[in-house]
């Protein structure tokens, strides 16, 4: 493979950043040890949903798949979640994939955030309608639904050598069980972001984030288990269970309250980039990875991520043919391209999530050792649990409806 072509990987504003999170309150202990890539898959198998799938891969009624005769495969996926390169306008892996397989693969920034992506797809798949993809990405909780509601297809690991290379505690999680349906593409953090030099202070607590320099210039994310988790830690609460609908409204109510007084600026998905990358924000509730490259992509380095002193969220996002597709082993043939742990190097050199693909750190140390010791890429088992990084807990349908509508309300929808 060429050498890694990546921006936040080179910058050393970015290595400015990843020495910052060992040398600050992120780190209390050593940040990688033996247990680095088994930590964060044993903390991301824990708060997988648990709801089994409806009926099975045998009850499904698949199209005919033209993948041997129509080489196309169609991703879409979240913003900034990819390696790219602005002097050419293209993905490299992407471009190797197309170069090497001979499938023309499009690639689409369309996801803006979960539910929004779902309900405007849901009815064309439950139509039996194309969607205009072969590959979409979804959080677990979400994900959970969409094998429930059988809007996948089974994916067949026989003809995907690499899937081997899945993190061991994130091959049989509760929500996909031994991964028939889905694989992991990237994990990450959600916690504080700001620009340290349009602030008069240092931003270690969320308490710290309603400061007076930073009224109505905060966004905050759109997932309310981002969001409101990282609320309800900051009022003492252990997100992965043992709380209720109190405690959620609870931290709901903050919200609300900061919206009221003018402290944030709006509520977004994967859009909110571009309030802080425009200077409309300077503050926020955000992306880990979406920080290094807002930083390479302004020139900023003074742009900080942060996980608050009383906890952050971890989550993982997962690859999933629709079941409208017409080209699974297209799309399975580019899932199992990613998980070439080489070329989950690079991905990983360029967007700076947690990465799920065993071997993946040995690679990427071949060409950049330091980068390879990020906590944000490679987190041990004690940098999770010292910063109080958690899952969001699986809802049963029931709460999901309930907590969702009690968001929306707060949204304006």
């Amino acid at each position: 493979m060429a050498p890694f072509r990546r921006r936040p990987p080179a910058d050393p504003a970015v290595r400015g950043l990843v020495r910052a999170a060992r040398g600050s309150q992120l780190s209390r202990r050593s940040l990688l040890g033996g247990t680095a890539l088994g930590g964060v898959a044993a903390a991301l198998s824990a708060c997988a949903p648990p709801t089994p799938p409806a009926g099975g891969a045998a009850a499904l009624e698949l199209p005919t798949d033209v993948s041997g005769t129509d080489k196309v495969v169609r991703w879409s996926n979240w913003t900034a979640y990819l390696d790219y390169d602005e002097d050419t306008k293209k993905y490299p892996t992407l471009e190797a994939f197309i170069k090497d397989s001979g499938i023309r693969a499009t690639y689409s920034e369309d996801i803006e955030d979960n539910d929004s992506y779902f309900n405007k797809i849901a009815p064309q798949l439950r139509a039996k309608q194309d969607v205009g993809a072969d590959i979409f990405v979804f959080t677990d909780w979400m994900a959970n639904r969409v094998v429930r509601e059988q809007l996948c297809q089974p994916l067949e690991i026989i003809r995907m050598p690499n899937a081997s290379n899945l993190l061991d505690s994130l091959k049989d999680v509760s929500f996909d069980p031994g991964r028939t349906n889905s694989l992991t593409w990237q994990s990450g953090f959600a916690g504080i972001g700001y620009d340290k030099s349009k602030v008069g202070k240092e931003l270690k607590s969320l308490d710290d984030l309603w400061t007076p320099e930073l009224k109505g210039r905060i966004v905050v994310l759109s997932e309310f288990r981002d969001t409101v988790a990282i609320v309800m830690q900051s009022q003492g609460v252990d997100i992965t269970g043992g709380w209720g609908r109190t405690e959620f409204e609870k931290a709901v109510a903050v919200i609300e309250q900061k919206m009221s007084e003018g402290y944030i600026r709006r509520i977004k998905g994967n859009s909110y980039l571009e309030d802080l990358k425009s200077g409309n924000a300077l503050a926020g509730i955000v992306w880990s990875g979406d920080l290094f490259v807002l930083r390479a992509e302004t020139g900023n380095d003074n742009w900080q991520f942060v996980i608050p002193e009383s906890g952050g969220t971890l989550w993982s996002d997962n690859m999933m043919v629709p079941i409208t597709s017409t080209h699974r082993k297209n799309a399975m043939a580019l899932m199992n391209y990613y998980y070439d742990p080489a070329v989950a190097a690079e991905v990983a050199a360029w967007v700076n999530y947690v990465c799920p693909v065993q071997g993946a750190q040995e690679e990427l140390a071949k060409s950049d050792p330091e980068l390879a010791q990020s906590p944000f890429i490679f987190p041990s088992a004690d940098y999770i649990k010292d910063n109080n990084i958690q899952g969001f807990p699986a809802l049963s349908p029931e709460d999901d409806q309930a907590y969702s509508a009690i968001w929306q309300k707060v949204q304006g929808n």
